[in-house]
């Protein structure tokens, strides 16, 4: 059980020579306010996409910045509201309310609240390690399956048109006829925003990166609401050139902009717990805190390689800090927070430093809300749908796609068997058909049973300074947590040897650990060398690819002499 000292990650930075607050914050200050910058669209977005009032995303970021901050085991790290809740999120509201809005805002946030307390008590029992235990190829189709699903919810957004479908594939379906029927001037705006981020994403100008493409984006798009007088409710004909195609009529004005309460504290609405008894409350739970928790912890993992100065975060005191943070959001009206990946990167290449600059991206939010929330109110929704469908996309590209067929057949088959399970049934179910899958492929390339959850491994210590892992057997995802987390806990600056000579099978997941496991090692000043692989025979040409023991006539080959990996 670890305690939750409130000493900030800035001020155990002394190891890395970097000091805390006073002497970061101009640094910290500046990355700060341009990360706000990026997380005031998103986190409206975000809460909308969920079903939730557009202030609940902002009361998640001022939380995970002002509050988590404070207590969290990561350095640069922005903690909010993210993408990849809001199919979580909708669903819970959609399985609760029973078509009363209001009500499934507050089931909701109830179910939030319990969600959060059991993150609380995972990060106390040290669960940080969850995310060993899910498949890579898994992870990735999940998150394609969400890209996907946001896309689909979005578009019609972005083009001004409220679908009539409630099922997801329904809502895929129909997006022809939005597209047939699109209200022109939204549309309008939508697409440019829409056209704003590909370009942006383009951009290599430094000077002009300094510009947020989000920003850019809600900026442009309040000034076509203007144009478009989107402030007062009025009718327009659409008249085509073509004098075949029949004229339109369409009606424009507030209800195509943000809505949000002239009173910051207007906003707070509190949990209603009368569901709780329910089975539907309970899987909103369920699904709220697995993935809410393994995507936070991916989110932190992957900034950690981003962070210049190799810290490491503590998974544990970083899972226990966003349950506070997400139970205190709960209570108020605030959406489920994680490590975010997006403003987490834009937080280290603007510059950040320590775990202030999360703290001030959240005061900058607070204060603005607070001040100018007529602001916020000329938004238009369809450049918020811009944002989330680019968002989507990232996620499910057709790089996703191609980059898991180069790792090898069975994991882009996991990849589509995970996401055609969460678009065809729910997100829990999905990676769980996903996770079953690789069980059964491992099973079928000879793994055992037995071996499937436990894993064979000794560690030598040669000399204080060295240490000889060698794993035998069979090396996967669903056996590898307990020597993921002893190798992780080797100290820095070791000669470290995984030896994998007598090793029989070891899957995709376990070699991609291995690998960024070497790199930050050796980068944080220690010598790690993976020694064994060439008794191996991969499944694919790539060089993270799953592979198995080489075979002769007689068995197995002979144990070479060992050689370090690439």
């Amino acid at each position: 059980m670890i305690a939750i000292d409130p000493t900030t990650a800035s001020r155990q930075t002394p190891k890395t020579g970097i000091p805390g607050l006073i002497e970061n914050w101009k640094s910290d200050l500046t990355s700060g306010f341009l990360v706000f910058l990026i997380a005031l669209p998103l986190c409206l977005g975000i809460a909308m996409a969920s079903g939730f009032p557009p202030m609940a995303g902002i009361i998640s970021a001022i939380i995970g910045g002002v509050v988590v901050s404070r207590i969290s085991g990561s350095y640069v790290t922005i903690n909010g509201p993210a993408a990849g809740l809001i199919v979580v999120i909708l669903s819970a509201v959609q399985s609760l309310g029973d078509g009363d809005a209001m009500a499934a805002y507050r089931y909701t946030l109830a179910a939030i609240v319990v969600a959060s307390l059991l993150q609380i008590v995972m990060g106390l029992l040290r669960a940080g390690r969850l995310n060993a235990f899910f498949p890579a190829s898994v992870v990735h189709g999940m998150l394609a399956a969400i890209g996907i699903i946001i896309m689909a919810k979005q578009f019609h957004t972005l083009l001004g048109v409220k679908p009539e479908a409630k099922e997801l594939i329904d809502t895929i379906l129909e997006i022809p006829h939005s597209i047939a029927n699109f209200n022109p001037e939204i549309a309008f705006i939508g697409g440019v925003g829409l056209l704003i981020l590909m370009i942006w994403s383009r951009v290599r100008n430094r000077y002009l990166r300094m510009i947020p493409g989000p920003l850019l984006v809600v900026l442009i798009g309040m000034a076509l609401g203007q144009y478009f007088d989107l402030d007062h409710q009025h009718v327009y004909m659409f008249l085509p050139n073509d004098p075949v195609i029949p004229h339109h009529e369409f009606t424009v004005g507030p209800a195509f902009l943000v809505a949000v309460p002239e009173h910051f504290f207007s906003g707070f609405y509190f949990p209603d717990f009368s569901k709780i008894g329910t089975a539907a409350f309970w899987g909103a739970v369920l699904s709220i805190c697995l993935v809410g928790s393994l995507e936070s912890l991916l989110s932190a993992t992957a900034v950690d390689k981003l962070d210049p100065y190799r810290r490491q975060s503590d998974l544990n005191r970083d899972l226990t800090a966003v349950g506070i943070g997400n139970t205190l959001a709960g209570l108020i009206g605030g959406l489920p927070m994680i490590a975010e990946i997006v403003r987490s990167s834009a937080n280290v290449g603007n510059g950040a430093r320590t775990g202030w600059a999360n703290f001030f991206h959240g005061a900058f939010l607070l204060f603005f809300v607070a001040l100018f929330p007529h602001f916020i109110h000329e938004i238009p929704l369809a450049s918020l749908a811009a944002l989330l469908v680019y968002t989507g996309f990232r996620l499910a590209s057709p790089k996703e796609f191609a980059k898991t067929m180069g790792i090898g057949w069975e994991q882009f088959a996991l990849f589509v068997i995970t996401i055609v399970g969460v678009l065809a049934t729910d997100l829990l179910i999905g990676v769980l058909l996903g996770i079953l899958a690789k069980l059964l492929i491992h099973v079928a390339r000879g793994v055992t049973i037995l071996n499937l959850f436990k894993i064979i491994y000794t560690v030598e210590k040669a000399c204080p300074d060295s240490y000889r892992i060698a794993v035998t057997d069979s090396a996967i995802f669903s056996n590898f947590m307990g020597l993921k987390a002893e190798i992780a806990a080797i100290p820095a600056g070791k000669t470290v040897i995984v030896d994998f000579s007598d090793t029989t099978f070891i899957d995709h997941t376990v070699m991609e650990f291995i690998d960024h496991f070497q790199a930050d090692y050796n980068a944080r000043g220690g010598r790690c060398s993976i020694v064994g692989l060439e008794n191996h025979e991969p499944f694919s040409d790539h060089p993270l690819a799953a592979r198995r023991a080489k075979l002769n006539g007689k068995g197995r080959v002979d144990k070479p002499s060992a050689q370090m990996m690439g």
